[in-house]
Order: structure tokens, then C-alpha cells, then sequence
């Protein structure tokens, strides 16, 4: 039995994360801009995007084998994403999964950078949609976190 393994993917292997998106028929597919992501456990369970922004990271394509789901894959593989990107991280997702996002740091944001205020505009043309941010801790707010407790 493999571990669990959660990392970026090197660039010259994206292609699996197209192939794992298309063998869950999902139309998802990685960009050649964005850092995929990956849960692995000898094959790949989950797959995510970052894609870098002046302002920090849009975070797309989140999907997870159906029958690797409701184990926290997930989550995990969100949080092991956000917390290397050591800047805020930008997402829009639809209202019912806001209570997801925010259990792991994220929150609604009305002002979110114009890359992904663009986006927001045009997708909620079709459904509803919400725009979220995930700040990244500087040293200062980790200091006073760690002094705390």
C-alpha cells in the first residue's frame, strides 16, 4: 500500500492531471499557466489548480475521485496548496459549498482582484457565484498567533 502523498506536479507531468479529470469524465482541464496539485496514492485521488496572480493565487479545478470522496482528501490537499503558496488565495465557488471553503480558511470577499472580478462577472451571467480569499499568515500574525495560545 502507497502513502499519501500531496504535491505539485511536476510541469512535465500534467498531462496525468488532464487524464485523471477525463477518466471522471469531468471537463476540468489543467492550463498551461497553473501548478496542478495532486493527492496521490499510487494513482492520482485529487487534483487541483493555482494559478499565480499579481495579488496572490487563483485556486480552480478542484475535483476528487468519486469514490475517494467524504474521506478529506480534499480538505487536505486544499490546505497542503494554500498553506506553500505563502500568499492569499483567491476562488469562486458556488454558494452552497461556502461552508467548505470557509471551514478551511477561506471567506467571501467583495472586492477580489480584477483577474478574478472579471471572471466572477462573466460566470455569474450562468450561476450563481461567489467570490472567497484564503489570506496567508504573515510572520507578524504568526508570531502573535504562537504567543497566544
Amino acid at each position: 500500500m502507497h502513502d499519501l502523498t500531496l504535491r505539485p506536479l511536476p510541469t512535465l507531468l500534467r498531462p496525468l492531471a488532464n487524464k485523471f479529470y477525463r477518466s471522471h469524465r469531468s471537463p476540468m482541464r489543467a492550463q498551461a499557466d497553473d501548478v496542478v496539485w495532486v493527492a496521490q496514492q499510487g494513482e492520482l485521488l485529487a487534483a487541483l489548480c493555482l494559478r499565480q496572480l499579481d495579488e496572490g493565487y487563483w485556486l480552480t479545478r478542484l475535483f476528487v475521485a468519486p469514490a475517494q470522496r467524504r474521506q478529506g482528501l480534499a480538505a487536505r490537499l486544499l490546505n497542503a496548496a494554500c498553506e506553500s503558496s505563502q500568499a492569499p488565495v483567491w476562488l469562486l465557488c458556488h454558494p452552497d459549498l461556502c461552508d467548505f471553503y470557509a471551514t478551511h480558511g477561506f471567506a467571501p470577499c467583495s472586492a477580489p482582484p480584477s483577474f478574478v472580478a472579471e471572471r466572477l462577472a462573466r460566470y455569474q451571467r450562468n450561476k450563481p457565484l461567489l467570490a472567497m480569499v484564503r489570506h496567508h499568515p504573515t510572520a507578524a500574525d504568526q508570531w502573535l498567533s504562537d504567543t497566544h495560545r
